[in-house]
């Protein structure tokens, strides 16, 4: 059967839309939000043409996979998942199922709470350059694709345009103030080493990941996505080597195709190759497979 890419849900969800992101829309239910997840892919801070059929349901469908996995530990944002309940609000149920997260209003905390169990990608080049990552210093001697001794929280300041700014948690801590931030980090470590402690069962290293969080009634809950393959690096355990580039489990096959091509990444990108999409879709439905049985 052929899986039918979705690009937006606009038009079929009767709800004002009131944030368009790269892959996500979030739709005004009055009380709550709905989060439609699309199949856009972006890379570079651009969004690709033509959109990955299935790695929208993906997205959703291990995000609530994993909020209910870890809402124990950590509360969250999510109220349902079933499009059938949205009734006449959804014009097409059939092309928004799978899709769909309706969720409770929380006030955004913006700091995206990254956590590294391994120096490879922006922190290794961090390293590189000081010997440190987001003023974290880290012992010396240490290889592309290292585990760390220990997982080092390093935060970015979000922003809705462009590429989040990495910074230290001093900086993270004059922003929202040093017990927020001592509570943000705990937390984003506590469910870091639940997450990796999981994929490891399954042949999978987590290698870091981000977390964003927000306040409902003075609560702390975990908002937008949960060990996604947008949101964390996942390597299969049988591709792990030191000081290579590991072949992750997620868009890599449009990342080296993009990189492979003449697209100066100032311009407008070139449209993928049936072949590249159809591998990406691939890999989307592997790492769902492994991770969820």
């Amino acid at each position: 059967m052929t899986i039918e890419a979705l690009s937006t849900a606009e038009g079929l969800v009767k709800a004002p839309l009131i944030h368009k992101g790269k892959v996500r829309e979030l739709y005004d239910l009055g009380e709550h939000l709905l989060i439609v997840v699309t199949d856009r892919i972006s890379a570079f801070d651009y969004v690709l043409d033509p959109p990955v059929p299935g790695k929208g349901s993906v997205l959703n469908g291990l995000s609530s996979y994993w909020f209910e996995q870890t809402a124990a530990i950590q509360p969250n944002h999510v109220i349902h998942t079933e499009v059938e309940r949205l009734g006449d609000l959804v014009s097409d149920p059939d092309k928004l199922a799978g899709r769909i997260m309706v969720s409770r209003k929380a006030k955004r905390i913006d700091i995206e709470c990254v956590v590294r169990g391994y120096i490879t990608g922006g922190g290794w080049r961090q390293y590189q350059g000081n010997g440190q990552v987001n003023g974290i210093t880290l012992p010396e001697g240490l290889r592309k694709n290292s585990m760390l001794e220990q997982p080092i929280f390093t935060p970015a300041g979000k922003n809705d345009v462009g590429h989040d700014e990495d910074i230290p948690f001093e900086e993270m801590a004059a922003r929202v103030g040093l017990a927020l931030a001592e509570e943000l980090r705990d937390r984003s470590l506590k469910l870091y080493e639940f997450g990796r402690d999981y994929c490891a069962k399954r042949d999978i290293i987590l290698a870091d990941c981000k977390f964003e969080f927000g306040v409902i009634d003075g609560e702390i809950i975990l908002i937008d996505e949960l060990f996604t393959p947008d949101s964390s690096r996942f390597w299969a355990k049988e591709n792990y080597k030191l000081d290579v580039e590991i072949d992750s489990m997620d868009k890599e096959p449009v990342r080296a195709y993009l990189a492979g091509s003449d697209w100066d990444k100032n311009s407008p990108p070139p449209s993928l190759p049936q072949e590249v999409v159809a591998a990406t879709t691939s890999r989307y439905e592997e790492i769902y497979r492994r991770l969820t049985n």
